[in-house]
């Protein structure tokens, strides 16, 4: 192993830590979290569901997090409705195909939402077009809508009622926070549905 490597791997793993000690210097950031949290436990209990989506890395994370709910992230406890709608090959192609790919979020959350439930855009510019007719699609809907953005928020800032913006602009930091915030959330909405004190 070259110390080149070793220096440049280095450095990375730097990068990604300045960028979480961001995170934990970001009050407005934290808050936003802990109310989306706050919101996701409300809607479990009422019966609602989570519907996330975002495109490569983040259609990945949008099924990590779907998986972690449905599954279990640390207790031993029910199944939860977390649902991703990056999954379905067949959907994604057939609206694709027939109304563009700009709408292959938006056609499902319009088949699948219901009001109170939680729609989750995760887009690292926030400017994704099939993300944001997704959040548009919730909004007209009644669901809460919430994206997952980098720094600037883009156009997703102004559309969805809650914007968990990490303070990175570079694409491979905020994703490795994305899926941070995830667990956090995941981790939260666990503990206050199943833990010792719920």
């Amino acid at each position: 192993m070259s110390s080149d490597f070793v220096q440049w791997a280095q450095e990375q793993v730097q990068a990604s830590i300045r960028v979480k000690q961001a995170v934990v210097e970001d009050g407005d950031l934290l808050r936003a979290l802990e109310e989306v949290a706050r919101q996701v436990i409300r809607r479990l209990r009422a019966g609602g569901k989570v519907l996330l989506f975002g495109n490569g890395g983040s259609a990945a994370d949008a099924q990590h997090i779907a998986a972690e709910l449905a599954g279990r992230y640390k207790l031993e406890r029910p199944g939860l409705a977390g649902v991703a709608l990056t999954v379905n090959t067949s959907t994604l192609t057939a609206v694709a195909n027939d109304y563009g790919y700009e709408h292959v979020f938006a056609r499902q959350v319009q088949a699948l939402g219901r009001p109170g439930d939680i729609a989750v855009g995760i887009s690292t510019s926030g400017n994704a077009s099939n993300v944001l007719r997704g959040l548009e699609t919730a909004r007209a809907a009644g669901l809460i809508s919430v994206a997952m953005t980098g720094r600037s928020g883009g156009k997703l800032k102004d559309l969805a009622q809650y914007c968990l913006r990490i303070p990175s602009d570079e694409t491979a930091r905020i994703q490795e926070c994305h899926i941070l915030i995830g667990h956090i959330l995941c981790d939260f909405v666990e503990r206050e549905l199943f833990g010792t004190n719920a």
